[in-house]
């Protein structure tokens, strides 16, 4: 396979022998000009980044234009990617064996790619630098380099990436689906269905999954050359190796006498929940556990093969750990156990759907506090999961025996703390032994079948199963790497011997067992350096079956590199692990242009109405400033929580429940949390909310998640009913006080996935003061900035926010006038100075939000168990300190108000919504897409993807009529009414070369008026141009008298004061415009005289260069000033038109009139006499002197240098 690129316009080709693969960025319509050439063209900022491929036979492509991108072999692609604007073509240039599962089955490890941008030529030099990076062009024959400095080459946007995908830890086979188990593809053709892929271990499917799309897309015949071609290549992440065993060490018979047989191990690294040791724990409400990891142990030789897997996989539950040094690494569970049970259920459901049975095999500790946490929490989920519903209603012996989930609890440290050290750990083979017995494995027989064909007799060799695995061992420990490897080791070695004994094999040599236990130490250092940074702990006796004081070393040094790792580098990790999955905001998938799928896309979003529907749900917020206090638990809540409203709004689905305060924010308390006054809230705010539930026969709330920074604290709780509409649940804190440091103020976030619609709550605890109102918008702006979920989401990237919560602002009035219109109720002109009202007018807080008008009194400041404000010694006014504040076209509040609740100097504040969101049926959705694109293809065709260029994509879709008999809607670039041809402006003739169109028509059309259409305008004359000869004027004045051009009116007569008078305005002919009142078909405009521009002024004497004569005063410039001044004197207007078109046409033009005669200020002096003096003032403009004496300024004075 090569790689091929030209250059105009820019393409990259992959060709075999037979076929080719070309690729072109296609710039989408409001994309970018290319800046001087059509390489640095980038994509639209905000558009989606479009491509167009093309897949034919290499006969039938002009491969002229192309050269050769690189020497080295190429042995696939990766897929598209895209990287701040541009897309990268990702191509394998480098691997090497690994495996050999079965004969024909190879495995490829990745050891080098390359990414090749398609928009840009900026990064191919980039290239060459790696191969030659010490050039030697600009060095003498002395050696001396009189280069100059070069300088510092731009960095490659994917070099993070082709740093992670070289590392040695990705893998690939063009022979098999790597990506599944033996047991599930045994029955399948050699060759790859690459549409087929378990997309849970292939981590190049964002990359690869718009060609795969395109694939789907081609006829039969050219799937068969596109995958014969083994151009797309499908990656998984972990490790696969295979070690011969000679036929002296292997326990396995084989048919051929000393034909050696192979041990493989293939472990598969999910990525649906994929991330570094610290940034990825847990569950997510898909089920998806971090580390998940499928391996699978293969023994094969040349008349069986064996196979057994097993996996493992965080604990699967909801915590989160924080990093930091040894001692420090706070373990937190961060959903209660009836949030946390649907996602868990999902879990364990994929798994029994995958692998049967299921047997967990927990290795926590027991003594310490975290981990004995999680394992309390793992078993009560284990107790209530629906596999062990059998169990429970039927209770004795003979049911437990069917129980689909199994349990054990096998503290590893505690096991392994004695004597024999590492090997004690064997000791865990009599508790799993019946269930690994019981899940037996999969094994295939190799068959030879003699048959009849063409008349001669044909041998065929088949695989017969024997045996298939119907369970599987889910082990764990805190990290699943160093302590879960070792016993999977021993569930292997458990599962090979089982095999043997059954098959009547003789027993293992101990060099059987050693390659073993290095096939397992090389892959528990393999999956820890992806997962932690470093190799495996314990491997030294993985490997060799005893622990030794090297090895014990090694792992000291190992733990300390994890501690640098995970503090310093897994940022940086686990944002490029972000990229390469395709998990950041605003990353979008290549869109790979097909004109069938444009069109069903575009059919898809306007039948969106038969897929999917609106629905609307109500949604509880409410704030409390709890002052410190710790009675409040005790307190009748109701009065917050379950407000006097209508019917339909007191069970909301969502209630999220926000205190401040919720400890006394003094020195100490504002360093760290105290999670004990706010699980005690919690449980009376749900008790409270549960109570409401029953009274009106609904369902029950749960906790679906709550946070707390110190006094500030947000919880959530939502029905049970929707639990399954709810997923992607995170949370995030940021603290403001004293620069971020500490959390007496700061915000608490949760972000939920409400069928499809992201909703965002936020609770702020912002600066106090009454002054301080710039702080706070401050915090607002450090929040909003800052505050990041996972995947790098921002509070902004919600389609609903609310905040809500003690934002601090205060009433900028005097205390005593606050207090007196509090009294009168006057709560508009207490807004109106309300400092948060004020600010968010401005925008210089919370744009774009919006707040409901309060109707409430201030919240603050009261005296305690009283409805009076402050009268201590501060004497604080009274405040809106506590507000609710939205952004979302799809919310609408139907209250905002307070409760009585009096042991706070706060009051309680609440607000109820009405949120609607959008809920697809995505079978339906699929069943009509399929629809759709039949539907197409019948009508375009079948061969499009190599048809059309890159600027007339849309003219290949062709429209359809929204009703019979309708012509097709119109679009940016068609429009029906100018089908067959016809321009798209419409271009209309004058009757004659001198006629245009009348301006005093109106501007639009369609009014009704009795102006002609037309009018006829006079061809310009040319004015006279710098010293117009007399010749020329003469014959324009000759002109001008016989009556060819009509002559200006004469100047008015002049004023007494010497002003002109007003003259009557001249109106242009009509033709045919007679006495008899017809009415006229024509106007003639005449055109206007144009005043000749006036020549330069000359400089004065003084002010010229030396010279031996003066221009200002010579008798040439003063001859040319008087032909001027008779030429203009000669030019006389035109006579006015009769009295009858005047009246007509007054309105619609005037000539410019000639200006009076100018009188002389003053005469001449003669330059002798006076020094310096002017040049004669030129007659032809309006401010020079028509007599032509000019002016004498005796205030001048010469210009002498310095």
């Amino acid at each position: 396979m090569k790689l091929f690129i030209r250059e105009q316009p820019r393409a990259i080709a992959l060709a075999t022998d037979t076929h080719v693969l070309i690729l072109r960025h296609s710039p989408s319509v409001t994309g970018g000009i290319a800046r001087g050439n059509s390489s640095t063209t980038s994509i639209a900022e905000g558009g989606a980044p479009r491509c167009i491929v093309e897949f034919s036979p290499w006969e039938g492509q002009d491969m002229s234009e192309y050269r050769s991108l690189t020497s080295q072999k190429v042995q696939g692609t990766l897929g598209l990617v895209t990287i701040n604007g541009d897309i990268f073509l990702c191509i394998v240039n480098g691997s090497s064996h690994a495996a050999t599962v079965r004969p024909g089955e190879t495995v490829q490890r990745i050891l080098s790619v390359e990414f090749h941008c398609l928009n840009k030529s900026d990064y191919d030099h980039l290239l060459n630098d790696q191969i030659n990076p010490f050039p030697t062009d600009s060095l003498d024959a002395d050696g001396h380099d009189h280069g100059g400095h070069k300088e510092p080459t731009i960095e490659h946007p994917c070099l993070a990436l082709k740093k992670l995908l070289s590392g040695g830890s990705f893998y690939y086979s063009a022979d098999f689906d790597l990506t599944k188990r033996l047991q599930d593809r045994h029955t399948e053709a050699s060759t790859v269905a690459i549409e087929s892929l378990d997309a849970g271990f292939l981590w190049n499917t964002y990359m690869i999954q718009p060609l795969v799309d395109f694939r789907s897309r081609l006829s039969d015949r050219e799937k068969e050359a596109l995958d014969q071609s083994k151009i797309l290549t499908s990656a998984i992440r972990g490790f696969a190796s295979t070690i011969t065993v000679p036929a002296s060490s292997s326990p396995a018979r084989s048919r051929s006498q000393g034909f050696p047989s192979n041990m493989t191990l293939i472990s598969r690294l999910s990525c649906r929940r994929a991330g570094t040791r610290f940034n990825a724990r847990g569950i997510d409400d898909d089920g998806n556990v971090a580390n998940f990891v499928e391996t699978e142990t293969i023994f094969c030789t040349d008349r069986l093969c064996f196979s057994y897997v097993q996996c493992r996989g965080s604990v699967p539950i909801f915590w989160e750990q924080s990093s930091g040094l040894p001692g420090q690494q706070k373990i937190t569970i961060t959903r209660s156990m009836e949030a946390t049970q649907p996602a868990f259920d999902k879990h364990f459901e994929m798994l029994s759907t995958t692998y049967g049975d299921v047997f967990v095999v927990n290795l926590l500790s027991d003594e310490k506090s975290s981990e004995l946490q999680i394992t309390q929490r793992y078993l009560d989920h284990i107790k209530w999961s629906p596999l062990n519903t059998e169990a429970k209603s039927g209770g004795d012996a003979e049911s437990s025996e069917h129980v689909h989930l199994k349990h054990i609890n096998y503290d590893f440290h505690a096991q392994t703390r004695g004597p024999n050290g590492y090997e004690a750990a064997s000791g865990i083979r009599r508790w799993i032994e019946p269930a690994a017995v019981a899940f037996e494995y999969f094994l295939t027989e190799e068959t030879q079948e003699t048959i009849q064909k063409d008349g001669r007799k044909v041998s065929i060799v088949g695989q017969n199963v024997v045996l298939s695995q119907a369970g599987v061992f889910r082990t764990n420990c805190l990290d699943c790497l160093d302590r879960t490897n070792l016993v999977q080791t021993i569930v292997s070695q458990m599962a090979i011997e089982i095999f043997l004994n059954q098959q009547g094999e003789r027993s293992p040599t101990s060099d059987f067992w050693a390659r073993h236990g290095t096939l397992w130490a090389d892959c528990g250092d393999a999956l820890s350096k992806i997962y932690a940074g470093t190799g495996a702990l314990k491997s030294s006796f993985t490997r060799s079956g005893k622990m030794s004081i090297a090895g014990a070393l090694a792992d000291v040094r190992k733990s300390a590199q994890r501690l640098y790792i995970n503090n310093f580098e897994d940022k940086g990790r686990q944002n490029t692990i972000d990229m390469l999955l395709g998990r950041l905001i605003g990353q979008m998938p290549v869109h790979l242009y097909d004109p069938i799928n444009d069109w069903v896309t575009a059919e898809l979003t306007r039948r969106s109405e038969e897929y999917s529907t609106d629905e609307q749900i109500t949604i509880f917020v409410g704030t409390f400033n709890l002052n410190g206090k710790s009675y409040g638990p005790e307190d009748d809540l109701s009065l917050w929580l379950c407000p006097k409203t209508e019917d339909s709004l007191k069970s909301p689905e969502i209630v999220a429940i926000a205190f401040q305060e919720i400890v006394e924010l003094d020195v100490q308390q504002i360093m760290a949390t105290d999670p004990h006054r706010l699980k005690a809230w919690e449980s009376t705010v749900r008790e409270t909310l549960n109570e409401n539930a029953r009274r009106l026969g609904s369902d029950e709330y749960v906790m679906l998640r709550g946070g707390q920074l110190v006094g500030a604290s947000l919880s959530v709780f939502v029905k049970a009913s929707v639990l399954p509409f709810i997923k992607n649940v995170e949370g995030a804190v940021k603290k403001t006080g004293m620069s971020g440091m500490a959390g007496n103020k700061g915000a608490v976030a949760i972000r939920l996935e409400y069928a499809d619609t992201a909703i965002c709550l936020v609770t702020a605890h912002l600066a106090a003061g009454f002054a301080n109102y710039e702080e706070r918008n401050q915090d607002y702006r450090t929040i909003s900035n800052g505050l990041r979920f996972q995947r790098d989401r921002s509070i902004e990237d919600h389609k609903t926010i609310i905040w809500f919560g003690d934002f601090n602002y205060r009433i900028g009035m005097e205390n005593e006038r606050a207090r007196y219109l509090i009294k009168k109720g006057d709560l508009g002109t207490l807004y109106e100075n309300d400092q948060l009202n004020l600010q968010m007018v401005h925008g210089k807080t919370f744009p774009f939000y919006t707040e409901k008008t309060p109707t409430f009194m201030p919240t603050y400041k009261y005296n305690l168990g009283s409805d009076e404000y402050d009268t201590s010694e501060k004497a604080r006014i009274p405040a809106w300190c506590d507000r609710i504040v939205t952004r979302g076209d799809n919310l609408r509040q139907l209250y905002y108000d307070t409760a009585p609740l009096r042991f706070s100097d706060h009051r309680p504040v609440y607000g109820i919504f009405h949120c609607t969101v959008s809920v697809t049926n995505q079978a339906k959705k699929d069943k009509i897409s399929a629809e759709l694109y039949e539907r197409r293809r019948a009508v375009v065709g079948t061969h499009i993807a190599s048809q059309g260029h890159e600027s007339d994509d849309e003219s290949l879709l062709g429209y359809d009529s929204v009703e019979p008999g309708l012509p097709p809607a119109s679009s940016d670039k068609r429009k029906w009414w100018l089908d067959n041809g016809m321009p798209a402006r419409s271009s209309v003739k004058p009757p004659r070369s001198d006629f245009v169109p009348n301006p005093a028509r109106p501007s639009n059309p369609f009014t009704p008026t009795s102006e002609p259409d037309w009018v006829r305008v006079d061809t310009p004359n040319s004015p006279p141009s710098g010293a117009a000869s007399v010749a020329s004027t003469s014959s324009r004045v000759s002109r001008i008298e016989s009556g060819s051009v009509p002559r200006k009116p004469a100047p008015p007569p002049t004023s007494g004061d010497g002003a002109p008078a007003k003259p009557p305005r001249p109106l242009p002919q009509v033709d045919g415009a007679a006495d008899d009142g017809r009415a006229p078909q024509h106007v003639y405009l005449k055109q206007t005289l144009r005043k000749p521009a006036p020549p330069r002024p000359n400089k004065p004497n003084l002010l010229r260069s030396e010279s031996a004569q003066s221009t200002a005063s010579t008798p040439s410039m003063q001859s040319t000033t008087e032909s001027r001044r008779v030429v203009s004197k000669e030019m006389a207007p035109p006579p006015a038109l009769p009295s009858r078109v005047q009246g007509e046409q007054t309105a619609r033009t005037m000539a410019p009139q000639a200006p009076p005669p100018r009188t002389t200020l003053r005469k001449p002096t003669p330059a002798a006499e006076s020094s310096p003096a002017l040049p004669p003032r030129r007659t032809d403009h309006a401010l020079m002197d028509e007599g032509g004496g000019g002016q004498e300024l005796k205030e001048w004075v010469p210009l002498k240098p310095q």
